[in-house]
């Protein structure tokens, strides 16, 4: 079972007490966009084996939501940061880095 530590209060929580949000570090269209843009937005999203950031919400404790980096085959979770983060910090970063070096980053 997934385990994350929710950034906002501190607890180590099991998934059935989170609500899946998607994929984190998007660039979200809205009013005045092109159709393209927005069903791209709506639609088209990363499904990747390996390291992915999602959103996530602490639905049954804080109700805050929150950004998580994991890897989707082996459910290894790198860490955990505040959803008003614009990019992964430096420390979740290096530590993909020390268990995947061949990893490339947000793309």
């Amino acid at each position: 079972m997934l385990t994350l530590t929710c950034p906002c209060c501190g607890m180590t929580v099991e998934e059935t007490e989170l609500a899946p949000g998607g994929e984190a570090h998007l660039k979200r269209f809205g009013p005045g966009s092109s159709d393209a843009e927005f069903e791209g937005y709506l639609f088209a999203r990363k499904n990747p084996r390996g390291v992915h950031f999602e959103r996530w919400r602490h639905a049954y404790g804080c109700g805050k939501w929150f950004l998580a980096a994991r890897c989707t085959a082996t459910l290894e979770v790198f860490g955990t940061y505040p959803a008003q983060t614009t990019e992964p910090p430096a420390s979740i970063v290096a530590a993909i880095k020390a268990r995947r070096p061949d990893w490339e980053g947000l793309k």
